[in-house]
């Protein structure tokens, strides 16, 4: 297979024409290695606009990989910056966790699945992505209190908790595909200097749910 055409055609044909046009995310997209972090019975479809189950030597997960065209929409939206420190929940491959430590100071990494831990934070270090800590814990309770400058939610989600709009730095950023089935969208929250949040709905989008996340209780009649 031509890797390297297989990667153009991704950015050409799937990434550029849904809207980002942020040529630092179009290069990161042509030098990450993508293939690099799909199972290896998955490579030949890294690039392809689909969600590419993550399957372990153990058996499937459960969980997949965003569609290229969703990972580089989502950061282009976030605009993570050199200086900053990063939040990500859901490991899942490791890659969305490379491309935000490949714009930011420091990311750290939470998966709930030890498996996918194991299995994403290889890939980083195959990968020479130093300033990445994957941890094994639920992203609904991060650890600690440390702020984040940005948080991106790698799953979806009913609604975004309270602890985590918390867990923002004034002026940071919190990116989420919010919703339930067949409607869901991506939104941007920005904590502002008077401790409240500003709230973007960017695009509509369907992505499977967080493990480890509430729902909203529904009414019964």
């Amino acid at each position: 297979m031509d890797f390297e055409r297989a990667r153009f055609n991704m950015i050409e044909q799937q990434i550029r024409p849904w809207e980002v046009l942020d040529q630092d995310v179009l290069n990161l997209f042509s030098t990450l290695r993508r293939e690099d972090f799909v199972p290896p019975a998955w490579r030949s479809m890294a690039f392809t606009d689909m969600e590419v189950p993550l399957v372990l030597d153990s058996g499937p997960t459960g969980e997949c990989m965003f569609p290229p065209r969703l990972e580089a929409r989502l950061l282009q939206a976030l605009a993570p910056r050199r200086h900053e420190h990063v939040l990500e929940i859901g490991t899942g491959s490791g890659f969305m966790a490379a491309l935000l430590a490949s714009r930011a100071r420091r990311v750290l990494s939470l998966e709930i699945h030890e498996g996918l831990a194991a299995f994403g934070r290889e890939n980083l270090r195959r990968a020479g992505m130093r300033n990445v800590a994957v941890e094994v814990g639920n992203g609904a309770q991060p650890p600690g209190t440390d702020a984040f400058d940005a948080i991106v939610l790698s799953g979806s989600v009913a609604f975004v908790p309270e602890v985590l709009l918390g867990r923002l730095a004034p002026g940071g950023r919190l990116i989420a595909i919010v919703g339930a089935e067949p409607a869901m969208t991506a939104r941007l929250y920005t904590r502002t200097a008077d401790d409240a949040y500003a709230e973007e709905g960017l695009f509509e989008t369907v992505v499977q749910p967080l493990k480890g996340f509430p729902r909203k209780e529904r009414f019964v009649f």
